[in-house]
């Protein structure tokens, strides 16, 4: 009997779908993804004059140029930051100094002969895992009201509604520290990923996340479902969804 914690990729398959909504309050979707094996991401772009929906376009770009193969290194995650980096400073060269983006996401990663997924993280974006029907954040945020939260001087319900909730700390571009954090976790079949833009996490709470996630066997209609639930909470933000599960072959 094949031990589950010692499966490689090519015993896994996974399935993925996505959504994506402007939202009811802004003008235009500085949301970008990517969800094509082995690589899963969704940025979360700002600037002014169209550069945050440029520069998520453009981060999106470099990590998708990783997809078709049979997995990723963490080499090759951090060559994809480096060009997507690049790319972002491209932008209006001399200009656009707050062209910028979040980047959150997740590669399907083979660590000696084991099957990993290498999640990373740069901004307030976040990446989720459900497993045995316990949601858990894997990604911490990168952001003003995390910082008070870490350093004791405010609790997660304060932090729902901070002022400064959408102040980042790092980020690609618009003048943000590139310094992303990176998790590996065993890959189990039955795990299912959630990658989403703030503006999904910031009208539903965890639980309902978990619910939905729960309720959906379907990953495409589990990551429409999250974001028209945004919307029907009011839809601040651009929304973004992007849902992801492993399974024994």
């Amino acid at each position: 009997m094949t031990e589950l914690h010692s499966l490689s990729v090519a015993a896994l398959g996974f399935r993925s779908g996505s959504a994506t909504d402007t939202g009811l309050r802004r003008a235009g979707n500085e949301d970008a993804l990517f969800a094509g094996f082995p690589i899963f991401v969704v940025a979360d772009g700002m600037g002014g004059h169209d550069a945050g929906e440029v520069a998520s376009a453009r981060a999106v770009e470099a990590f998708a140029s990783l997809a078709g193969a049979a997995h990723v290194s963490p080499a090759e995650l951090r060559a994809a930051f480096d060009g997507a980096a690049r790319a972002i400073a491209a932008i209006l060269p001399g200009g656009a100094r707050r062209a910028g983006t979040t980047v959150t996401g997740a590669a399907v990663a083979e660590i000696d002969g084991e099957a990993q997924w290498l999640v990373f993280n740069l901004g307030d974006s976040r990446t989720y895992r459900l497993a045995n029907d316990r949601l858990e954040q894997v990604s911490v945020d990168h952001s003003v009201v995390q910082e008070l939260v870490d350093e004791g001087e405010i609790d997660r319900a304060a932090a729902a509604v901070h002022p400064g909730r959408n102040i980042i700390t790092r980020a690609l571009g618009a003048g943000g520290v590139y310094r992303p954090d990176y998790w590996l976790l065993p890959i189990e079949p039955g795990d299912r990923l959630l990658l989403c833009s703030d503006g999904v996490s910031g009208e539903l709470d965890n639980e309902e996340l978990r619910a939905i996630l729960v309720s959906q066997p379907e990953a495409q209609t589990a990551s429409e479902l999250l974001v028209n639930a945004a919307l029907q909470r009011g839809g601040r933000d651009n929304l973004t969804a992007v849902v992801v599960d492993a399974f024994l072959l």
